[in-house]
């Protein structure tokens, strides 16, 4: 075996989108690649809008056009498995169906040299159970890619319960050749981004369908308040609100229905109705000629800035305060004080902990106004706050000229508990700590697939480490008081971490 040599044969199996990708991918690298799909002519009709949209950058300057078509000579369709026996590596991209994968691999093992790899790029299916077909189990392992494939970096190599370590060891270098950033885990569902990333979607979701704010909204609170690239909604539109919605049912179902994956019924009537996002014109946003709509800022308040601001609290609370407001904070610190909040005049302002502002204007016995979290206060155009419903009106534009005088925007959301940045970062977390936990992969690879994989701001244990454990423990602590559901139990990882006096791990 050559492997990762790159005169190594490589073949793909499925000419889909992902499959057409990877081929690129491999070819880029300088292997000769095979390229075989089940329906006649696939192959080659993937080559050609291989081949058209790589000659368009040609003739747009941006690419070698020696280079180009030297890439495309390597890639051979090829009308038989029978064609495939000589390679050295077979990653197959057919569809998300256990019994057509295992099928197919026992036909190559039959084909193919006993040193032949083999490589599966499923998103959600078992490497364990897909490798079952097999009599030597120990020479497939997963490559997940993500699409695009010849631009996302990120691979997941995932082991079944067979794989071997040399398996895995040539699948990193490949990879790495390849010009890939990889990271390695457990055959477990959805791996690490389609499992870690589930909350991300559903507590948006979750707010849709409890009527917190419109669509557009919602993801300019995650967007451009949080600081996380696209929107949710924004992202399954553009993913395929039927590819996306699939994930979710297969991790759910997966996970023996575990609360904390239930799908979103919202999500389930858009695949219905095949409002699909953009492949289909329509989906929680319409397109083509349509005008995209616009979040709900409050107008610009005309009250008077308040007369005296000052933060009390924990150092780190402190510090994510005075990030948010610059130059218009005095730091008092007041020892015993359990959590960081401001003072503009007489009202209570702080990082929402999972309970409304109601419920926080009870307990302290003055006007309460919550803000949301974000990955970088300094850089967020906008600010997302609740308002309890004990206050005045003056109290509430108090805090919105005040933070519009810092060139913010500001979204105001019903009194919702954890508002949607903190309560989603408090799940993310609190799933990457369960990652962790079981041993499906490490911290540090966690992180680096959701930062890389789905280019998130901060990885989330990293995140949930800047921001304190205590604070997510609280927040999800919060909210399964709230909903008296188990979808928000805190994982014991994060427990014991929140249980340390430094927070550290």
């Amino acid at each position: 075996m050559n492997l990762p040599n790159v005169n190594a044969r490589v073949a793909v199996i499925g000419a889909g989108t992902m499959g057409i990708g990877i081929a690129q991918v491999a070819a880029s690298a300088g292997h000769q690649v095979q390229l075989f799909d089940i329906a006649a002519s696939a192959a080659q009709q993937a080559l050609n809008a291989l081949g058209q949209r790589l000659r368009q950058r040609v003739t747009a300057g941006k690419a070698d056009a020696a280079n180009t078509e030297a890439l495309l000579a390597r890639i051979q369709p090829v009308d038989a498995l029978s064609q495939l026996a000589d390679s050295e590596l077979v990653i197959e991209a057919v569809a998300e169906k256990l019994p057509i994968k295992q099928s197919l691999f026992r036909d190559l093992e039959a084909l193919c040299s006993p040193a032949t790899l083999f490589a599966s790029n499923t998103s959600s299916l078992s490497i364990t159970a897909i490798a079952g077909a097999l009599q030597h189990p120990q020479r497939l392992a997963g490559l997940h890619f993500f699409n695009p494939a010849p631009l996302m970096k990120l691979v997941e190599i995932v082991s079944g319960l067979d794989t071997s370590a040399e398996t895995v060891a040539t699948m990193q270098t490949l990879t790495q050749q390849w010009g890939k950033q990889s990271v390695l885990c457990r055959s477990t569902p959805g791996f690490i981004v389609n499992r870690v990333a589930r909350p991300f979607y559903a507590e948006t979701l979750r707010a849709l369908e409890e009527h917190v704010a419109d669509a557009a909204t919602l993801d300019s609170v995650m967007r451009d308040a949080g600081g996380f690239a696209m929107g949710p909604l924004q992202l399954t539109d553009m993913i395929g609100q039927d590819i996306n919605y699939a994930v979710t049912e297969s991790v759910f179902q997966a996970f023996f229905q575990d609360p904390r994956f239930t799908p979103s019924l919202v999500q389930q009537e858009l695949v219905a109705a095949g409002r699909l996002g953009r492949k289909s014109g329509h989906g929680f946003y319409r397109y083509g000629d349509h005008p995209q709509p616009t979040a709900n800022y409050l107008p610009a308040s005309t009250a008077a800035l308040p007369r005296s601001i000052s933060l009390h609290g924990d150092p780190a609370g402190m510090t994510l305060l005075d990030d948010l407001l610059t130059g218009n904070a005095v730091t008092i610190k007041q020892p015993g004080q359990t959590s960081a909040f401001a003072r503009l005049d007489e009202v209570t302002f702080m990082l929402t902990n999972g309970k409304t502002a109601s419920q926080v204007a009870d307990e302290t016995g003055t006007p309460v106004v919550l803000f949301d979290l974000s990955a970088n206060y300094s850089q967020a155009s906008t600010v997302a706050i609740s308002c309890a419903a004990q206050n005045d009106a003056r109290h509430n534009a108090t805090v919105v000229r005040l933070l519009q005088s810092l060139g913010k925007k500001v979204i105001q959301l019903p009194d919702y508990p954890g508002l949607l940045v903190m309560r989603t970062l408090a799940m993310l977390a609190n799933e990457a700590l369960d990652v962790v936990n079981k041993g499906v992969a490490s911290a540090a690879d966690t992180d680096h697939a959701m930062c890389c994989g789905v280019n998130y701001p901060r990885g989330p244990l990293e995140w949930g480490t800047a921001l304190g454990w205590q604070q997510i423990l609280t927040t999800l602590e919060n909210l399964q008081h709230y909903y008296g559901e188990p979808r928000y139990r805190p994982m014991p990882l994060l427990r014991h971490y929140a249980s340390l006096s430094s927070g550290a791990q």
